[in-house]
Protein backbone atom coordinates (compact mmCIF):
# COMPACT_ATOMS: atom_id res chain seq x y z
CA UNK A 1 0.00 0.00 0.00
CA UNK A 2 1.11 3.59 -0.88
CA UNK A 3 2.38 5.55 1.91
CA UNK A 4 0.01 7.82 3.94
CA UNK A 5 0.26 10.92 6.20
CA UNK A 6 -1.53 10.78 9.17
CA UNK A 7 -1.84 13.95 11.21
CA UNK A 8 -3.56 13.37 15.45
CA UNK A 9 -4.70 17.04 16.38
CA UNK A 10 -4.52 17.39 20.35
CA UNK A 11 -4.06 19.51 22.72
CA UNK A 12 -0.28 19.92 24.33
CA UNK A 13 -0.26 16.67 25.90
CA UNK A 14 2.00 14.16 25.88
CA UNK A 15 -0.82 11.46 25.26
CA UNK A 16 -1.39 12.63 21.96
CA UNK A 17 2.38 11.98 21.03
CA UNK A 18 2.55 8.22 22.53
CA UNK A 19 -0.62 7.94 20.07
CA UNK A 20 1.07 9.33 17.33
CA UNK A 21 3.64 6.76 18.01
CA UNK A 22 1.65 3.77 18.86
CA UNK A 23 -0.15 4.36 15.83
CA UNK A 24 3.42 4.53 13.79
CA UNK A 25 4.27 1.45 15.21
CA UNK A 26 1.07 -0.40 14.56
CA UNK A 27 1.01 0.39 10.62
CA UNK A 28 4.74 -0.80 10.33
CA UNK A 29 3.95 -4.18 11.83
CA UNK A 30 0.44 -4.24 8.99
CA UNK A 31 3.18 -3.38 6.22
CA UNK A 32 1.83 -0.23 5.89
CA UNK A 33 4.00 2.73 5.18
CA UNK A 34 2.63 5.58 6.89
CA UNK A 35 4.76 8.83 8.45
CA UNK A 36 1.87 9.51 11.77
CA UNK A 37 2.80 12.39 13.99
CA UNK A 38 1.01 14.60 16.46
CA UNK A 39 0.16 18.57 16.33
CA UNK A 40 -1.56 21.32 18.24
CA UNK A 41 -5.06 22.26 17.17
CA UNK A 42 -3.32 25.78 15.48
CA UNK A 43 -0.51 24.16 13.67
CA UNK A 44 -2.93 21.07 12.80
CA UNK A 45 -5.99 23.33 10.48
CA UNK A 46 -2.68 25.19 9.27
CA UNK A 47 -0.77 22.11 7.97
CA UNK A 48 -3.86 19.25 7.24
CA UNK A 49 -3.96 19.88 3.44
CA UNK A 50 -0.37 18.39 4.16
CA UNK A 51 -1.98 15.45 4.89
CA UNK A 52 -4.48 12.43 3.97
CA UNK A 53 -5.88 12.00 7.12
CA UNK A 54 -6.66 14.44 9.88
CA UNK A 55 -7.82 12.78 13.24
CA UNK A 56 -9.02 15.12 16.11
CA UNK A 57 -8.56 13.77 19.78
CA UNK A 58 -12.13 13.60 21.32
CA UNK A 59 -11.69 16.54 22.83
CA UNK A 60 -12.04 18.38 19.69
CA UNK A 61 -15.44 16.60 18.78
CA UNK A 62 -17.22 19.96 19.00
CA UNK A 63 -14.45 21.71 16.35
CA UNK A 64 -15.01 19.11 13.98
CA UNK A 65 -17.39 21.48 11.77
CA UNK A 66 -14.98 24.25 11.95
CA UNK A 67 -11.64 21.51 10.38
CA UNK A 68 -14.03 20.32 7.63
CA UNK A 69 -14.79 24.39 6.74
CA UNK A 70 -11.25 24.75 6.98
CA UNK A 71 -10.10 21.97 4.53
CA UNK A 72 -13.01 23.20 1.90
CA UNK A 73 -11.51 26.71 2.19
CA UNK A 74 -8.18 25.18 1.34
CA UNK A 75 -9.46 23.20 -0.94
CA UNK A 76 -7.95 19.90 0.39
CA UNK A 77 -9.75 16.70 0.15
CA UNK A 78 -7.86 15.65 4.03
CA UNK A 79 -9.82 13.32 5.32
CA UNK A 80 -10.92 14.27 8.81
CA UNK A 81 -12.41 12.25 11.39
CA UNK A 82 -12.69 12.33 15.45
CA UNK A 83 -10.81 9.16 17.21
CA UNK A 84 -12.77 7.15 19.50
CA UNK A 85 -12.79 8.11 23.07
CA UNK A 86 -11.99 4.05 23.39
CA UNK A 87 -8.96 3.97 21.27
CA UNK A 88 -7.58 7.49 22.67
CA UNK A 89 -7.98 6.40 25.69
CA UNK A 90 -6.18 3.23 25.68
CA UNK A 91 -3.59 4.60 23.36
CA UNK A 92 -5.14 1.53 20.91
CA UNK A 93 -2.62 2.21 17.92
CA UNK A 94 -3.61 -0.66 16.23
CA UNK A 95 -7.06 0.47 16.72
CA UNK A 96 -6.71 3.34 15.35
CA UNK A 97 -4.66 1.97 12.21
CA UNK A 98 -8.18 -0.23 11.35
CA UNK A 99 -10.31 3.13 12.21
CA UNK A 100 -8.05 5.10 10.12
CA UNK A 101 -7.96 2.76 7.48
CA UNK A 102 -12.10 3.17 7.28
CA UNK A 103 -11.63 6.84 7.14
CA UNK A 104 -9.10 6.33 4.14
CA UNK A 105 -11.68 4.09 2.47
CA UNK A 106 -14.45 5.88 3.10
CA UNK A 107 -12.70 9.07 1.47
CA UNK A 108 -11.57 7.48 -1.79
CA UNK A 109 -7.86 7.66 -1.04
CA UNK A 110 -7.39 3.47 -0.63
Amino acid sequence: MEDKRILLCCGAGMSSGFMATSTAKAAKAKGLDWYVTAKSQSVAIDEMPDYDACLLGPHYESQLGEFKEAAKEMDSDVAIAVIPQEIYGNLDGAALVDFTLEILKEAGKI
